[in-house]
């Protein structure tokens, strides 16, 4: 499973579509908050935490509020071949 930095997906994406030479389209990703002291997905109910969606800066940002980011991460995972 591939997982990137915010940065990474957002440069990424920037860079894509401008050697294609057409403007930046936001690409869709998968956005999961990751216990860090076990490497594990947060789950509800038995089923894993993930968000889609072509705006992972507040994706992240909704899921880490009120969290111990010593604690939490938010892991961005794009999707190929979704836009």
């Amino acid at each position: 499973m591939f997982a990137a930095t915010l940065s990474h997906v957002l440069t990424g994406t920037a860079e894509r579509a401008t050697a294609a030479g057409r403007p930046a389209r936001p690409q869709t990703c998968a956005v999961r908050l990751i216990d860090r002291r076990t490497g594990q997905t947060h789950r509800v109910n038995g089923r894993p935490l993930v968000i889609f969606t072509k705006l992972p800066a507040e994706a992240a940002d909704e899921l880490l509020a009120g969290r111990d980011r010593a604690l939490w991460e938010a892991r961005i995972e794009p999707l190929e071949g979704a836009s």
